[in-house]
């Protein structure tokens, strides 16, 4: 077994230095009554700062707009108290050498009434519907628009304020930025409809409202997916050229990295090449790339899941080589990890150290408690 060196060089994205390229990936937790981060939340996230993560990407927060949250006890990014909460958590990071950006989120459409914190509120997003052909909650009206690219301007300010390293902007997963992108839940015929480039406006306003208020030297990091949570198959970019084209506004709005969501990082996102999403999404920008997707998770799992068979003869091993040698080629910068972080503080050291034997595999019942 060889090592993965490449995985563990330093590297600096402007401003943001970084000790190695692994990036501990968003996960929803719901462990913060009253959606305050408690000292609990600050110990989940101390420890893998203390067992080497180069960046922690926190859970989603959500910015200050009555229908950004979903979720029962999910942390919020605004008001006195969740602001002291993350301020614990940053500081707690810091002290163990590492680096943190909070997840800037709105779930738009998937927003149920009944959420709190007013249970009165129902989800809004482009045009009322939650998938094609299926509506929940609100049309936004531009005076909502602009009510929630405000929202997201002050989280990043507030952000930048209690010591985050950078921020990023939640656009992927069928949330609402992404109900903005797809055509499926984006019908308006106002200046944020229309074909896929114009469909990016709602979220360029947003990047640059939020690069007008931290400045140019704090980072911007980009979510972004072409599957959704309501349908795996959807698709934003069916070639690299109108892949091109939807990134190129994002970019001159002010997006320094881009955090690319796929369900198997191994996966070619078009025909002809090998280039994953993140591949093609560094080629095409030249800005860095966060690669995701089943990092380190077991073949028994994946199955579990009901994804695409694969080898199992360890997808661990083959994916740590694999990444390797991508990463090796400057196909993309950082790797982010998601479950088998969320399953093991310490696995970063094991791999760092060759210790394959010794990694948990990814179990639900890790989602039971903050580990």
């Amino acid at each position: 077994m060889t090592h993965t060196p490449a995985l563990f060089e330093p590297i600096e994205l402007g401003p943001l230095a970084l000790k190695n390229r692994i990036v501990m990936a968003p996960m929803t937790r719901t462990y913060s009554p009253g959606n305050v981060p408690n000292d609990m939340v600050v110990q989940y996230y101390q420890r893998r700062a203390e067992n080497d993560v180069g960046l922690i990407i926190t859970e989603g927060t959500c910015v200050g707009h009555k229908a950004a949250n979903g979720y029962p006890r999910v942390p919020f990014i605004y008001g006195e108290d969740a602001l002291a909460g993350w301020k614990k958590v940053v500081d707690a990071v810091h002290a163990k050498g590492g680096k943190i950006a909070p997840q800037l989120w709105h779930v738009g459409a998937i927003r149920k009434e009944g959420v709190e914190p007013d249970e009165s509120v129902p989800g809004y997003s482009p045009s009322g519907l939650v998938k094609p052909g299926t509506e929940n909650g609100v049309a936004m009206t531009q005076e909502d628009i602009q009510e929630v690219i405000e929202a997201f301007a002050q989280a990043a300010a507030d952000a930048k304020d209690v010591g985050f390293d950078a921020v990023e902007v939640h656009g992927a997963h069928g949330y609402l930025i992404d109900q903005f992108f797809w055509a499926g839940t984006n019908l308006r015929e106002d200046q944020y409809g229309g074909d896929l480039v114009a469909r990016t406006r709602f979220a360029c306003e947003i990047v640059a409202a939020i690069r007008e208020r931290v400045g140019d030297e704090f980072p911007i990091i980009f979510r972004f997916s072409q599957w959704k949570q309501q349908d795996y198959e959807a698709r934003l970019a069916n070639t690299p050229e109108e892949l091109g084209a939807f990134l190129k506004p994002l970019v001159e709005a002010g997006v320094d990295i881009f955090h690319c969501s796929t369900r198997r990082f191994w996966e070619p996102e078009f025909e002809g090449s090998e280039l994953n999403l993140a591949g093609w999404t560094k080629k095409l920008t030249g800005k860095p790339a966060i690669t995701v997707g089943s990092v380190g998770l077991n073949a028994s799992f994946i199955d579990e899941e009901k994804r695409d068979m694969v080898d199992a003869s360890g997808v661990q091993t083959a994916s740590f080589e694999e990444l390797n040698q991508r990463m090796a080629a400057n196909e993309f910068e950082l790797v982010a990890v998601g479950r088998a972080l969320l399953q093991d503080p310490e696995w970063v050291l094991k791999i760092k150290a060759g210790r394959y034997d010794e990694l948990e595999d990814y179990s639900k019942q890790s989602l039971m408690q903050l580990v």
